[in-house]
């Protein structure tokens, strides 16, 4: 069995997604703070009349925020009713991966970063890390489609 999935790149480390979560993606747009929000959250952004809560990858994965441009992009995906914005530094290319090619996070790794993956595989030179969304965003914040 193979999993397709969308390729990114955060803090130059490739990730990937499955493509029935991803709605859209979006060209950077500045997004709006909204106070109490945990730090990983940049912000709300209007996505045709629906306010879009924006993640910051880098943030939420532990690496720092991330300094937005306009060669940034915005992933929006969507879980059931639920939608988000994922910051992301470059929208890389379709991929199928066979799912016996997934690797399990190595047991080094911290335990609450490696429930943010679903598995490791190398996509030609480099190691792609496939995205468990349900974790990585989780459903408490996570705002439903009018």
């Amino acid at each position: 069995m193979t999993r397709e999935l969308i390729t990114f790149e955060v803090s130059r480390q490739l990730f990937g997604l499955d493509i029935a979560a991803i709605r859209e993606i979006r060209a950077w747009s500045p997004v709006a703070r909204f106070p109490g929000a945990p730090p990983y959250i940049a912000g709300m952004s209007n996505l045709r009349g629906s306010i879009l809560p924006i993640v910051d990858l880098g943030a939420r994965l532990g690496w720092g925020t991330t300094q937005t441009s306009e060669r940034h992009a915005i992933i929006v995906v969507q879980m059931g009713a639920l939608m988000a914005g994922l910051i992301v530094e470059t929208v890389s290319d379709l991929v199928n991966l066979a799912e016996e090619s997934l690797q399990p996070p190595p047991s080094l790794a911290v335990a609450e970063m490696t429930s943010f993956i679903d598995g490791l595989a190398p996509v030609g030179d480099r190691m792609l890390l496939v995205l468990n969304l349900a974790q990585l965003v989780g459903r408490d914040w996570l705002r439903s489609e009018d």
